[in-house]
């Protein structure tokens, strides 16, 4: 009979080792398991349990969540964990079937209803736009529902022809008369009536003012194209407002003239060159540049 040989040393400290390992993780185990409750597990990350899909914690406890009909689960942590079948919406924890009046779709989110095309929602109804002679259907939800043709205008619920006036055409726009003069007129109550340029003007491309401006050298005074006075020292200014000229570089105005800029010591002119600035480190004081 063969006599069984001992285990070696290195043999006794792995059996020991794997011995104390499955103690400490029976013991984890049994730990987790204590103080997880039913219907839970443990998180993929971090410490701690959550709840298994379909269930909710309740004061340290997983509920069901409870799914009432015609709904389904979300698997979110907010909310109610529910939400209503398409064509149901929610009432008092319960999904109750939309009511589709006549005439009317469920949008596409499946939650509430919309009116078919050429009908208006209309107390909790919908009712079919009424369409004007000489109008067309819009598809919109704010507005009447309808616009008027090309050359009608919306008066009340009616489409009415407009009467664009001799030397004028119909305007793009749908609103104010709905008609505007052709170049060169200006509307006059319901009239076009021929701009009145005088001497030394030009025909403005402008809705508003006179609807005409002066040629260069001249200003506007009433209803005329006055030369301007150039004083010495000063050029013509392209502006149709203000004196009508301006003055050289190193004048500034004073009345109706141009006054030479006296500078004093340590200064230069600013860049519009009608008044005077301290060079660096001076500073303006009393009317001279000195050093603070």
């Amino acid at each position: 009979m063969s006599r069984l040989r001992r285990p070696t040393a290195l043999s006794l400290h792995t059996l020991i080792l794997l011995t104390l390992l499955a103690a400490i993780t029976s013991v984890v185990l049994a730990q987790g398991a204590a103080g997880m409750p039913t219907n839970a597990h443990t998180k993929n990350y971090g410490e701690g349990w959550e709840c298994d899909g379909g269930y909710r914690e309740v004061n340290g406890a997983c509920a069901a969540i409870q799914v009432p009909a015609n709904a389904y689960q979300t698997g979110t942590s907010y909310g109610h964990g529910w939400e209503c079948n398409r064509g149901y919406q929610e009432a008092n924890e319960t999904c109750t079937a939309i009511k589709l009046p006549a005439n009317a779709h469920l949008n596409s989110s499946g939650d509430r209803w919309g009116c078919d095309r050429g009908y208006r929602e209309a107390d909790e109804a919908c009712a079919a736009v009424k369409v004007p002679k000489n109008g067309y259907f819009v598809d919109s939800s704010y507005g009447s529902g309808w616009e008027c043709k090309r050359g009608y205008r919306a008066v009340d619920e009616e489409c009415v022809a407009i009467k664009v006036p001799e030397n004028g055409y119909l305007a793009e726009s749908s609103y104010d008369t709905g008609w505007k003069c052709e170049r060169g007129l200006r509307a006059l109550g319901e009239k076009c009536i021929a701009i009145k340029i005088p001497e030394n003007g030009y025909l403005a491309d402008s809705d508003y003012g006179p609807g005409w401006n002066c040629e260069r050298g001249y200003r506007a005074v009433g209803e005329d194209c006055v030369t301007v006075k150039l004083p010495e020292n000063a050029y013509i200014a392209d502006s149709s407002y203000g004196l009508g000229w301006e003055c050289d570089r190193g004048y500034r105005t004073v009345k109706e003239a141009c006054v030479a800029i006296t500078m004093p010591a340590n200064a230069h002119l600013n860049y519009s060159g009608n008044d005077w600035n301290c060079n660096k480190p001076y500073q303006k004081q009393d009317g001279k540049c000195s050093r603070l």
